[in-house]
């Protein structure tokens, strides 16, 4: 690790100089010599490093979810081209170059911190030695071994021996439990930082490789510090316990406000929208108006957290416009209602009830007849009557007839039109 540190020694002096400053203004509140003093300079040069990391740390989020989307493309390639390596390593970039992503994106705030780290290392072993380093001279460092981090000193180290630790003003037993404990948290915080990346901010839909790859860096990251933290002083577990702090709210930030399409972070996200939507009767916000523009340019292709939006704005009575506001909209609430009605199963029936039922249904069916048959009767005896006047006028005219009418008459055939007979007698 010395010989690692060694590398980065160009940067020792820019280190040390901001480190000692932090310190002019902590040792005026706390104490030159105290622990709070030297332990809340390192934990300030942490934030300002990470301040400046910033904008890495935004390109690493892009650079991260544009990987996730090119996989399916990536294994794609792999599956076309696996006898032909060269071709397939010239397909990767070329997909790479059209999208603009760039592997080690997701790298650079680890790899533009790791100068940093070492640095601050090479100038806590150079404090555990009693060496002057950079711009801390005799006192600064004879107060700086002075310094204790809850009964720890700034430059001691987990593997340090009895003695050494005596010169340094404190037990062995104080040290190792001190720095276990840092490393327990320096190792749980890192674990918890990217369980919540896996759990909450992953496009569930799409399995690829690289969900694997990020699930096995979940446990091997923790271990990994874990076995290397016996090997550093206090001063640089305070620097690592304090950047994965610091990573881990920084990462929670980006989820809550700018989740990854097609996660749980995202639906909690646009739930939250609905219901600010739903009180304020409009978007509010650039951002927020944003991402309605962008959902709704989407169109068909948007995925089950965002049609789940856009139904929900629309039973709200709002419909969502391509500028990414919102308009009151009676036809988007009559086709959210409309869209999908539920299909209602029957009730199932015991035997008793199917058979009272079906005793129910004869008796209806008796009783129509019953009421046609009447019917038919009342309207044959209306017939009768309207054809009364028809058939008086057929008697006088039948009259003057032939003596073979007369007889046909006589014989007892019924003149004109004849009465249909009763159904009952048919």
């Amino acid at each position: 690790m010395d010989t690692i540190a060694s590398l980065f020694s160009f940067i020792t002096w820019p280190v040390s100089w901001v480190i000692v400053q932090f310190h002019k203004l902590y040792g005026a509140i706390f104490g030159p010599d105290t622990g709070w003093a030297w332990g809340l300079s390192i934990v300030s040069l942490v934030v300002l490093i990470r301040i400046c990391l910033i904008p890495l740390f935004v390109k690493q989020i892009k650079s991260t979810r544009n990987m996730q989307a090119l996989q399916p493309k990536m294994k794609a390639i792999q599956e076309r081209y696996k006898s032909d390596k060269q071709r397939q390593s010239e397909e990767m970039m070329k997909l790479y170059k059209e999208t603009g992503t760039n592997p080690l994106s997701s790298c650079l705030p680890i790899l533009a911190q790791s100068p940093f780290f070492f640095a601050l290392y090479h100038v806590l072993s150079g404090i555990a030695s009693g060496k002057t380093i950079g711009v801390i001279n005799q006192p600064l460092l004879e107060s700086a071994q002075k310094a204790h981090i809850f009964g720890a000193p700034l430059a001691a180290k987990f593997t340090d021996s009895a003695h050494k630790v005596e010169s340094l003003g404190a037990t062995l037993t104080d040290v190792r439990v001190i720095t276990a404990i840092m490393i327990v948290m320096m190792s749980a915080s890192q674990f918890f930082t990217q369980r919540q990346l896996m759990t909450k901010n992953v496009d569930l839909s799409v399995k690829t490789p690289f969900m694997q790859q990020q699930k096995m860096l979940m446990y091997v990251f923790p271990v990994m510090f874990a076995v290397m933290g016996i090997n550093f002083p206090v001063g640089v577990l305070v620097y690592w316990l304090t950047t994965n702090v610091w990573t881990m709210g920084q990462q929670m930030f980006v989820i809550n406000q700018n989740p990854t399409p097609g996660s749980k972070a995202q639906a909690s996200y646009l739930e939250r929208l609905s219901k600010s939507v739903a009180a304020h009767s409009d978007v509010r916000g650039k951002r927020r108006r944003a991402v309605v523009q962008a959902i709704v340019a989407k169109g068909p292709d948007r995925n089950d957290n965002e049609r789940k939006f856009i139904t929900s704005l629309a039973k709200q009575g709002f419909a969502a416009q391509a500028d990414g506001s919102v308009i009151k909209s009676d036809v988007a609430v009559a086709e959210a209602e409309g869209a999908a009605p539920k299909r209602q199963q029957p009730k199932r029936q015991t035997k008793a009830q199917r058979q009272s039922g079906a005793q129910q249904s004869a008796a209806d069916a008796e009783d129509e007849a019953k009421t046609s048959l009447d019917k038919g009767t009342s309207d044959e005896e209306s017939e009768t009557k309207q054809d009364a006047p028809q058939n008086a006028k057929a008697k006088q005219a039948a009259k003057p007839a032939s003596g073979t009418a007369r007889s046909k008459a006589q014989s007892g055939q019924r003149k004109g039109q004849q009465r249909p007979k009763h159904p009952s007698k048919k």
